[in-house]
């Protein structure tokens, strides 16, 4: 392997839906909270964390900290997997394998940093029963399980208490590695082996904290000490075969500011900090690069058993993150995307290597044929992807996805099933120039518009999670992914414009743009207007006025569109001065100041709270986006309405205003779920072009609580 950076035409071949003979497309998702035990509360919280397949490939389990359980899923049909229950295991499970008919698990029981505990325990798939405990002297945290099956190893990281001293290490006592070897898929606890690893490492050499663990066709063990930056090489027997610093990395050209904007000109140093690790053959071990409180080089590196560095993949899973609307802007001071977890296996003669962004939540996708590591695919997890899981057999990847955020009203934790498939990749849906060096970063697309004159150019904004960036995005749609070209920054007296929350945009005719800001007086963020020139300039700021803010709260302006010289802008929700259940459309025209507005009904939601997000215009009839906030199973309403153009005739804001009639143009629940994810919340952005294409976009949050995915698609004949 040569010891060069990654290139990246590989991936934009890939994503930009070129030539590409196969590709992994995700195919199904699995609520984890259908394996909660009978009569438990759904609201509780689960997780899916490290991940195993049984020898078929038929099943899966997981561990489930919070649960304190493991999971079962059935994958027989990979495409609709289904619930096989959850097991107790009186603990903490911090990871599992599957040997046989059997799966083990690691448990963590330590009462405390100090008095550090485990076992491992053993779960008939069959009986869902725990037939064998093994106590293993320390608190264990990765576990593997030899190809031969003759014996597995447990790095028993006896973790460090984050909240002493900052975290720094030393603190004892020190954690080592444990060899167990199996007989009938069991382990046998007597023959239990411990190997000291302390005096190794150059960091806290007396402090050892083995992280993760690896074990090849020949039965050596690799083992990342994270906090220490070190590797040790182990054999079967215990013996120390090498050991070695994992070394620091300067990247050049990364985000390393956490200021609302995504900036790609900072440069880091840090030392690697390796999480998980894998052998990719006998002599060579990946590993990814998470850090922890000394490092974070946002990279994944494979090492000869020497300690050689063969292959680094600097900033190239950070750029693919951004192009594809993923990057982690709150990350940036720390550990930016944050690769943590690792799969490798072999399909069809191709070796892939599958790296996790943790806080991307997504998976990059190497393929190792040739002498350079390629990036051939970036896919969409659910949010914290913790583990992942190959089975080759099958032509099937599976991820664990550890972030639960029910509680908030957010997505569930989430198994994610992908198939390797001969057919281009389905995601991204929407990504920026592959040529453009720095990346064009985005994310939290919000109200989106057509070029009458240019057709499949569209326009794009973001909202104010990019605070100190808000930004006109220009969109070639005539693209497969649809390509971001263009970022236009909105501007102030030359400088970035602040205290926006730009959530609509439609074209002024003129060559510049009207957008929505939606306004919070909490945070000192005015509801307005904004007139913007080609350039992106402010030329105009309009203010509501004051007889529409009195009713003010805090879901403001979402979307706006021109109807014969006068703007009509969607209020997302009822405002103090509405009946229950209506909405304004509000409407002004430049040309005279006038303001007026009609009501508008908004479907009732049977959880949670319901609102506008966009308005779009073609032919006679407004097209109305209306949507609830829920999420994944519990999201009920996302759907397009049409109004007559002729019924919006605004009345005076200051008397009752007239309620317009909608009728149901298309539901958007089918078309969200044909990304085989889960249904996000927040479909934000419609617009149609002239030939009466529909096209919709969907908001990531800035990848913060989301799992930062994008969805945009087209709708053929949405307006005929």
């Amino acid at each position: 392997m040569k010891t060069t950076s990654l290139v990246t035409a590989a991936l934009l071949c890939a994503v930009a839906g070129q030539a590409q003979a196969e590709a992994f497309n995700r195919i199904a998702a699995f609520e984890v909270p259908l394996n909660l035990p009978e009569g438990a509360d759904p609201a509780t919280e689960t997780s899916a964390e490290i991940i195993a397949a049984t020898a078929d490939g038929m099943t899966v389990v997981y561990s489930d900290s919070p649960l304190g359980a493991l999971g079962i899923v059935d994958i027989t049909d990979p495409a609709n997997p289904a619930p096989g229950g959850s097991v107790d295991l009186g603990g903490e499970p911090t990871s599992v394998a599957v040997v046989g008919g059997k799966a083990i698990a690691a448990v963590n029981t330590s009462e405390s940093y100090t008095a550090p505990s485990g076992l491992l325990k053993v779960i008939d798939l069959a009986t869902k029963e725990v037939t064998a405990s093994c106590a293993l002297g320390g608190q264990p945290d990765s576990i593997a399980v030899a190809p031969d099956g003759r014996f597995l190893a447990v790095a028993i990281e006896n973790e460090r208490d984050e909240d002493l001293d900052d975290g720094v290490i030393p603190q004892m006592p020190a954690g080592s590695l444990v060899i167990v070897p199996l007989a009938n898929a069991g382990p046998d606890c007597a023959g239990l082996k411990t190997v000291d690893m302390t005096g190794l490492a150059e960091i806290a050499p007396e402090d050892p904290e083995p992280e993760f663990v690896s074990i090849n066709a020949a039965g050596d063990i690799a083992v990342t000490l994270q906090e220490n930056n070190h590797i040790v090489i182990v054999g079967a027997d215990g013996t120390i075969l090498s050991h070695f610093s994992a070394g620091s990395v300067r990247l050049d050209g990364v985000d390393v500011a956490e200021e609302g904007a995504l900036s790609f000109t900072g440069s880091i140093s840090a030392k690697r900090e390796p999480d998980a690790v894998v052998w990719i053959d006998e002599n060579h071990i990946a590993v990814a690069n998470e850090g922890d409180y000394e490092g974070g080089s946002r990279t994944v590196s494979i090492f000869d058993r020497e300690g050689n560095v063969v292959w680094d993949s600097g900033t190239e899973i950070e750029y693919a993150l951004a192009r594809t609307g993923h990057y982690p802007e709150k990350r940036s001071e720390n550990k930016g995307g944050e690769p943590e977890g690792l799969a490798f296996a072999v399909f069809d003669e191709t070796a892939y290597l599958f790296a996790l962004s943790e806080r991307g939540s997504a998976v990059a996708v190497f393929d190792l044929s040739a002498d350079t590591p390629t990036l051939v695919g970036l896919l969409p997890s659910g949010i914290a992807p913790e583990g992942a899981v190959a089975i080759p057999a099958r032509g099937l990847l599976v991820t664990a996805n550890e972030a639960d955020l029910g509680e908030d009203g957010g997505a569930r934790s989430h198994v994610m099933i992908y198939r390797l498939e001969d057919a281009a990749p389905t995601y991204p849906t929407i990504m920026s120039d592959a040529e453009a060096t720095p990346p064009i970063g985005w994310g939290a697309l919000s109200g989106l518009a057509t070029d009458p004159d240019a057709p499949g150019t569209l326009y794009a904004v973001n909202d104010s999670f990019y605070a100190t960036q808000p930004t006109i995005f220009t969109i070639d749609a005539t693209q497969t992914p649809a390509i971001i070209t263009d970022a236009l920054p909105v501007t102030r007296d030359g400088a970035p414009a602040e205290k926006l929350d730009l959530e609509g945009i439609t074209l002024d005719g003129e060559g510049g743009f009207w957008l929505a800001s939606e306004g919070n007086t909490d945070k000192d963020v005015p509801h307005q207007l904004l007139h913007v020139d080609a350039g992106g300039a402010i030329v105009a700021a309009v203010p509501f006025p004051p007889v529409l803010l009195e009713g003010e709260k805090r879901f403001g302006a979402e979307g706006v569109a021109m109807v014969d010289g006068t703007l009509w802008v969607t209020i997302q929700r009822e405002w103090g001065d509405d009946p229950k259940g209506m909405v304004k459309l509000v409407a002004y025209t430049p040309a005279t100041g006038a303001w007026g507005g009609v009501h508008y009904p908004l479907d009732d939601a049977e959880t949670g709270w319901m609102g506008l997000s966009d308005i779009a215009v073609h032919g006679d009839l407004a097209y109305i986006l209306e949507r609830d906030n829920q999420i994944g199973s519990a999201a009920e309403v996302k759907r397009i309405y049409s109004v007559p153009l002729a019924a919006l005739k605004p009345a005076s804001l200051e008397g009752e205003l007239p309620e317009v009639d909608k009728t149901l143009v298309r539901d958007l629940l089918p078309d969200m779920a044909a990304f085989h994810g889960y249904i996000v919340d927040k479909v934000e952005g419609l617009a149609i072009g002239a030939d009466g294409t529909g096209y919709l976009v969907t908001d990531n949050d800035g990848v913060d609580d989301s799992s930062g995915e994008t969805f945009f698609w087209s709708v053929p004949h949405l307006a005929d």
